[in-house]
């Protein structure tokens, strides 16, 4: 009988869905992703994507079911403004944004290129405001009250986005942004984490002093450089937080931001949350924006991973041999389909066990005992031929070993 937390496409723990941990939970009932790839994802030191790409990689988003995307930031170059223009002109689905400084003339690229949202940025620490930006104060008030207002007389959704909020005075910070709520314009607030330095507990704490303060939705962008983005993320969402930024597969500067596919994945199976995406479509996303960015994902990556459903160790392989027609999620968190995976599978290393050799032998027509002695002396070899080659087997190898053994 299936439970929130046993399904036959997932199986986590049962303590996710206790009363003492769900009365806790205050998730919006519109939970919205809005993907950053394309911008933040592109700020990844070495990475760039044309016009081409950020358009191909648009339309997998799309397809993934995003809400939203921020196509670019206009100013950077003609290739971005062209490439976001690219992308409202296809009218994929999501709604379109683009990223502005808090500069009226920037406000109206953004116009100009046909989006529906724009995401103004300030510096909000005041020690980023007076060291990197050698700015009075009053400056970054004065700037946001006028560029918010000037994006919302132009039609656009306006959402205020304060870099590095988290390490700004909690005071001038509050100030900052209820200014602009009251001078200015915000159709929501970012809550912003732009060096990854918070906790959890951080997060919770700060997320509440906002709301207690001023009462717009909110938006939660928060970097992963001590690895917290996603569980940041979910924490600012049980809040109330109603948009996660992410980006496909944590790509972004320095150590990246909140992975979309890890925090779709983990609202629906662990909070039972489904956020109306294309699981499916996940793996394929994450290898197309590998590709165009040039970089490859680490193989034990959570959810898209290369190596998630390789199995290698002896036990393991006994009982994906017993279980992957009965019931394979016993062995995996969640089902491979489930996000685009290929089917398990078996493979040949120093790890391996007999069964995993009379698994090959059979799939291969061998025809030989389970008690045979011979099983033993390929077995030697494999785990031989792996530790010589620090790598796991071809089949040619095996089939190589098995002949000369046999």
């Amino acid at each position: 009988m299936a439970t929130p937390w046993f399904t036959d496409r997932w199986f986590t723990s049962p303590h996710n869905y206790a009363e003492e941990v769900r009365r806790q939970l205050r998730f919006s009932p519109s939970l919205q992703f809005h993907d950053i790839t394309l911008r933040d994802g592109e700020q990844q030191t070495g990475v760039v994507f044309t016009t081409d790409d950020k358009i191909r990689i648009a339309e997998k988003l799309a397809e993934a079911g995003v809400h939203r995307i921020e196509a670019g930031m206009p100013t950077v170059s003609k290739a971005d403004e062209e490439a976001i223009k690219a992308i409202v002109r296809r009218n994929l689905g999501p709604k379109i944004f683009s990223f502005s400084r808090c500069m009226a003339p920037d406000i109206q690229r953004a116009v100009d290129c046909g989006v529906k949202g724009v995401v103004v940025e300030i510096p909000s620490s005041e020690h980023i405001i007076e060291l990197a930006y050698e700015w009075p104060l009053q400056k970054a008030i004065d700037l946001s009250v006028e560029a918010t207002r000037y994006a919302k007389e132009q039609g656009l959704y306006v959402v205020f986005f304060p870099i590095d909020a988290t390490r700004a005075d909690p005071n001038w910070f509050l100030n900052l942004i209820e200014q602009v709520a009251t001078h200015g314009h915000m159709d929501a607030l970012v809550l912003v984490d732009t060096f990854g330095g918070s906790s959890p507990h951080a997060i919770s704490y700060f997320t509440r002093k906002v709301q207690e303060r001023i009462k717009k939705p909110l938006e939660a962008h928060f970097h992963d450089d001590f690895g917290m983005a996603v569980a940041n993320t979910l924490m600012a969402l049980s809040l109330g937080v109603e948009v996660a930024h992410v980006t496909v597969s944590s790509l972004g500067e320095r150590a990246g931001n909140c992975a979309l596919e890890d925090l779709a994945l983990a609202l629906l199976t662990l909070y039972g949350i489904d956020a109306g995406l294309r699981y499916e479509k996940f793996r394929e996303l994450s290898a197309l924006v590998q590709r165009l960015a040039g970089i490859h994902l680490p193989p034990n990556r959570p959810v898209v991973g290369d190596l998630l459903f390789k199995v290698e160790s002896g036990i393991i392989a006994t009982w994906l041999a017993r279980l992957k027609e009965k019931r394979p999620v016993e062995l995996f968190p969640f089902h491979w389909s489930l996000v685009g995976h290929e089917p398990a599978e078996i493979v040949l290393g120093k790890g391996s066990g007999r069964d995993s050799i009379l698994y090959y032998l059979a799939a291969l027509g061998y025809r030989v005992d389970g008690a045979d002695a011979r099983v033993d002396e390929i077995l030697r070899r494999v785990k031989e031929r792996s530790l010589q080659t620090k790598a796991l087997l071809s089949i040619d190898e095996f089939r190589s070993i098995a002949d000369a053994v046999l």
